[in-house]
């Protein structure tokens, strides 16, 4: 940690900071004040897309901007708009499910396409999805029809690191980027998208510089920002071993509220 306090303050939520019943302690909510209180902005980082916006204001309530969609999405909660609308063309997704199907074999695919609240999500419903969701059955091709803002792909075959590091092979940074957040899904997103560049559309927009930045997360998908920020980057101690690698700190579990107690000790200095 350094001396003194992050101008900014950015955190993931499904296994971070939201605890494994889906819930976020009074405790959790009681420390994020204080550190609004202090002056410091809040971000909530994570790979939720718009859809859930509500649900996301609920479980961080006093942040100040949402960084959604993996990083697509944008949201200035002050002024209430979008600083970031990033879509995936369809003719670019099939490409890359096809690359990753001639690969790793069928996969099970679920759309994002629609940005209001509780939207469905598109495709082929799947079981392993852990969350209260509505598919709405469509074709891959009528899926593919238009852009989207992320899709979900699962491997009948496959773990989801092993597909993870087969997009990485196999898929040009240019056509997209893919990552996974801990569901048994790779998620592929429009290139550039990532945590880092939607924490780098708030930085600009506020002017804070990156090296003020405190970052907490748990996932693949939380590598980029943990590369961007530079003041702190903390794993809580259920991450993925890819992520406890490049920590600086490893605080608590997200059970036991590990983002509210290092920033209760950080304030409290």
């Amino acid at each position: 940690m350094k001396p003194g306090l992050p101008k900014l303050i950015a955190t993931d939520l499904d296994g971070t900071l939201v605890r494994s019943d889906n819930t976020v302690s009074a405790y959790t909510h009681e420390i994020l004040d204080r550190v609004r209180a202090a002056g410091i902005r809040i971000v909530a980082a994570t790979g939720r897309g718009p859809r859930l916006t509500s649900l996301t204001r609920n479980d961080i309530r006093v942040a100040d901007f949402l960084v959604l969609a993996q990083g697509g999405w944008v949201l200035d909660l002050e002024d209430s708009r979008y600083l970031r609308q990033a879509r995936l063309p369809g003719p670019a997704l099939g490409r890359v499910l096809d690359s990753l199907e001639s690969v790793a074999g069928p996969l099970s695919v679920m759309f994002e396409a629609l940005e209001h609240d509780d939207a469905p999500l598109w495709g082929d419903y799947d079981p392993t999805w852990r969350f209260p969701v509505t598919v709405e059955s469509r074709s891959r091709a009528e899926c593919l029809d238009s852009e989207v803002i992320k899709a979900f792909a699962r491997s009948f075959e496959l773990g989801v690191d092993e597909l993870l590091a087969i997009a990485h092979r196999v898929v040009p940074p240019a056509l997209a980027t893919v990552t996974q957040a801990g569901l048994d899904y790779v998620e592929i997103c429009p290139p550039s998208v990532d945590k880092g560049t939607g924490l780098s559309v708030v930085a600009e927009s506020i002017g804070v510089d990156p090296s003020d930045v405190l970052v907490f997360g748990d996932m693949p998908n939380d590598l980029p920002m943990f590369a961007w920020a530079g003041w702190g980057r903390v794993a809580v101690a259920n991450a993925h071993p890819s992520l406890l690698a490049v920590a600086d700190d490893v605080t608590l579990t997200n059970d036991e509220d590990g983002v509210a107690h290092y920033l209760d000790r950080l304030l409290s200095r």
